[in-house]
This record gives structure tokens, sequence and C-alpha cells, in this order.
């Protein structure tokens, strides 16, 4: 059996975990450079408010309903995710986390599943204070399925019967099923399928035919027949990307280069969390296509390293300089981004007889920044081109505090 343990509108919920008076009335969370709106608290959806609103739309409707806003703090999130995701793995055989607010678990063995889940549930809530829903079923499609009725009766639904599944499937709709994207919906829709139990009980060949492999494992998956197995280890990671949006237009070369210098040690230390190394690095600029008064200017440029790094040093230089090369004059740039691909381990470093290798004195510097950075706060120590004003930074004017990951911002209870 498989379960699907899913995080309730979690960014609000992360928000209000800390804020108890907020508990009950409406809230927002704002992507970055608070731009539209990526997460709602169930009072906040009453209100008319949509995933994906931008934020200069619903204004009235904010003011109107007395919404509380919040800028998105990824710091935060992921401190709790990484709360939630440890207590879940107590209850777990294997765990596979899915996302941020999503982990399948593996029940093998486990019996009765009635009293387990709830206790698993309580178990959550009780130690990080962040709701969950988990939805039990012997397939990740049927536990996706489960986990959203859960949603409307209490937070836990097993489906550990032929008669329980039938039930389940019968209404659900085709649209919000695991695996159903726009091309498979239209299919659905030109021949009048509107619910999973319509949508299992047409032959399988007729998926052999039209739905290609993961059709055919959506099929057996609807019938209790596992064939998305719970990944021991999650496949490689293809690329890691760093960008973001400017608070302001970026118009001066050397405003650009502390923009593209933190992006570029962000790269490099996810890459060393990850224990990878690149042998790509690509820079990219973007203008904003919108305004048609402004220069459209798109540059993009990949450097192929002679010697795969993760170091902060290499990749903040070779990204500087990259991007002052497809700097141009009279642009206003409104975005920036590094992208890391031709990914390899760490342990499977090969040297170049063209590259000079300094012995890894400056895999020591990153590894001294990383310490220091995580025991004082994330750009305690950083690259001297990455300036000190900012004044490009993020826009999140409703940011709030980083109550699990700051000192200063930890409450203090007299």
């Amino acid at each position: 059996m498989f379960a699907l343990c899913d995080c309730n509108n979690f960014y609000a919920s992360a928000e209000r975990l800390f804020r108890p008076e907020l508990n009950g009335k409406p809230v927002v969370v704002l992507s970055n450079n608070d731009g539209c709106v990526i997460a709602r608290s169930e009072e906040a959806k009453a209100c008319g408010i949509k995933m994906g609103d931008p934020e200069f739309l619903v204004r009235d409707l904010i003011k109107k309903f007395s919404i509380h806003v919040f800028s998105s703090n990824y710091v935060l999130y992921g401190d709790m995710s990484e709360r939630v995701m440890h207590n879940l793995a107590r209850w777990f055989p294997r765990l596979d986390v899915y996302s941020i607010d999503e982990a399948f678990g593996w029940l093998g063995g486990i019996g009765n599943l009635d009293t387990y889940v709830p206790m698993v549930r309580n178990s959550v809530v009780q130690n990080t204070g962040i709701p969950v829903s988990i939805g039990v079923a012997p397939t990740k499609t049927l536990a996706k399925l489960a986990n959203k009725l859960s949603k409307k009766c209490g937070g836990v639904m097993v489906l550990d019967t032929d008669e329980k599944i039938s039930a389940a499937v019968k209404d659900f709709p085709v649209s919000d099923l695991w695996g159903v994207g726009r091309q498979y919906y239209k299919k659905f829709q030109e021949l009048g399928i509107t619910t999973a139990g319509e949508l299992r009980e047409m032959p399988e060949m007729w998926f052999k035919q039209h739905l290609t492999v993961m059709g055919q494992r959506m099929w057996n998956e609807l019938w209790g027949r596992p064939a998305i197995p719970l990944d021991a280890v999650r496949e490689n990671t293809k690329g890691i990307t760093v960008s973001r949006s400017f608070r302001n237009y970026i118009e001066q070369p050397d405003i650009l280069a502390e923009a593209v210098t933190l992006y570029a040690s962000r790269l490099a230390e996810k890459l060393r969390k990850e224990q990878l190394r690149c042998l790509y690095l690509q820079v990219f600029l973007y203008t904003n296509k919108n305004r048609e008064d402004h220069p459209q200017h798109f540059p993009s440029y990949t450097h192929k390293l002679l010697l795969a790094s993760n170091n902060t040093t290499d990749l903040v230089s070779i990204a500087v300089k990259v991007a002052q090369r497809l700097f141009k004059d009279g642009v206003k740039y409104r975005k920036a981004g590094v992208i890391a691909t031709g990914l390899v381990p760490e342990s499977e470093l090969q040297l170049n007889v063209f590259a000079a290798h300094d012995s890894g004195k400056k895999d020591k510097v990153s590894a001294v920044l990383d310490k220091l950075n995580l025991a004082y706060g994330r750009g305690t120590l950083r690259m001297a081109t990455e300036g000190f004003e900012k004044k490009w930074r993020l826009k999140h004017e409703y940011l709030s505090k980083g109550y699990t990951t700051r000192w200063p911002d930890i409450i203090k209870v007299i």
C-alpha cells in the first residue's frame, strides 16, 4: 500500500503557524517580487482569490475582505518542510519526498491502516503544527486520488478494498487525476469521458493504442495494479537553475554583475549540496516583453568549463564575464539567471591535461564559505562583487520573520 502525505495550503499554513491570531482568517502568499498568488488559505479561496492571480488585480478583494498578505519566505518553508518529512520518515519503512509539501510513503507489512494512518497524521500535526492530509491506496495514482478526497473527510482516506476504490473513482473528475495533462484531457473530452470511473472502464487495448506507455500505467494503477514503483533512488538531476526578476530595471553593467554574482554563488552552493559539479554554465538576460516601449533583448550564452567545477570562485568569475559580454547599453533588463548543466558527481571528477588544477584549494575555500554561512546565516561571507546595497533585490514588502532560521527572529517565551 502507498500513502500520499500532502501539507494543506502549505505556504499559508507555515505563515499562520507562528501567527496563531490568523487562524480562521484569509491568508495569501505571493510569488517572487510579490507578483502573483501562489498559496491561499481556505478562507482566502472563499473570498474569490484564485491561484496565479496577479497581485495588482486582487488588491480590491484583499482590501475588501482584510486578507493578510505575505511575501514568499522560502527559507522558512524549506525548514518546515524538512521537519514534516523527518517526522513522516519515522512512520514509513520507505519515504519518497515528491515535492516541498508532498511525500509518498510505503506501508508494506503494516496492518490496521484505519488506525495507523490517523496516528501518522496526528503525529505530524502535533510535532510540526502543519496540517496534512493522507490518502492510502494500492497504487500511487489511487493514493493521489484518495488524498484529494481526504481533504473533505477529516484528512485521512484509506482505499484498501475493491468496493472503496470503485466508489472513490466513480465520480472523481478525470481532469483532477494524476498524470492527466492537457493533451490527455482533450482526448477524454472528445470521447465524453468525465470521471475516473468512466476512464477505468475503457478497454486496455485503447490505452495501448492512444495513450502510450504512461497511459497504460495509468490504466493499471486505476485498477489497483502498481505500475509506478516507489523510487529508492531519485533520478539524476539534469540541470540546476538560479534566476530572479529584479525589483527595479538594471541598466548598468556593474549592477548586473552584483546580481549575477549572487545567483552564481547560490548555484555553486546548490551544486555542492547535491555533491555535483557542472561542465556547462549558461547565463541569460531578459527584458520586459510586456513593455513595447522598451528595447527588447534576450541574450544567452553557454560557457564550457575545461574542468567540472562547483566552487564559488570559478562559477562567479565565469558568470560575471559572460554577463558583461551579453550586456547591451540602453537596454533595461528585468531578469537574469544562471543554469548549470553537464552535471557529474563530485566523486567522478576527471582532470584535464589542458586545465590547471589547484589541488582543491578553491574547493576548500568554498567549504569554509558554506560552513560559516551555515553557522552565522546566509550571506555572512560572500564575494565582493555581490555588492552591499542591492537595490535590485527582490521585492518582498510583506516578508515574514525567519522564526526557525534566524536567532533574532526566534519567538521568546518570558
